[in-house]
């Protein structure tokens, strides 16, 4: 499980050091594409696949909302190696989706990373935090 946040930044080089907690798993690849609400999503090959064949397969292809989703993870995505320092190469078209300047945050989400620029990861945490407990009121209503 991936938890937790962690402040980094982005060189020159459109490169990422991933967090130290997190290399491990990401030791034999990465997948970055473009997330929801303004950040990126990173996932280790079998978290990808798993993503893949559980939420963006079962979408059908005729479908408008199908070919959308499909388009927004698939087009965007891209397959990397972090190299022997735990960085990643973020392309320059994922960089300018999710608004990412040089500080950017980190954030273990369970199955994935997000990857935030940091003054819309603070605004997002104030969103949450400000919400949080009528999102849950809402939800257990529903019984989900």
């Amino acid at each position: 499980m991936l938890l937790g946040e962690h402040e980094h930044t982005i060189d020159d080089k459109n490169r990422l050091t991933l967090p130290a907690k997190f290399r491990r798993e990401f030791a034999d690849g990465c997948i970055v594409t473009r997330g929801l609400d303004g950040c990126l999503w990173a996932w280790t090959p079998a978290g990808w696949d798993n993503y893949r064949d559980s939420i963006l397969s079962p979408l059908h292809p005729l479908s408008k909302e199908g070919r959308q989703m499909q388009r927004h993870f698939y087009s965007g995505a891209t397959e990397t190696v972090p190299d022997k320092q735990g960085r990643v190469i973020i392309p320059a078209a994922l960089l300018e989706h999710a608004k990412l300047g040089r500080d950017v945050v980190v954030a273990g989400v369970n199955d994935h990373l997000e990857i935030w620029d940091r003054a819309a990861w603070r605004h997002e945490l104030s969103e949450v935090e400000g919400s949080a407990e009528d999102v849950a009121e809402r939800l257990a209503a529903h019984g989900s």
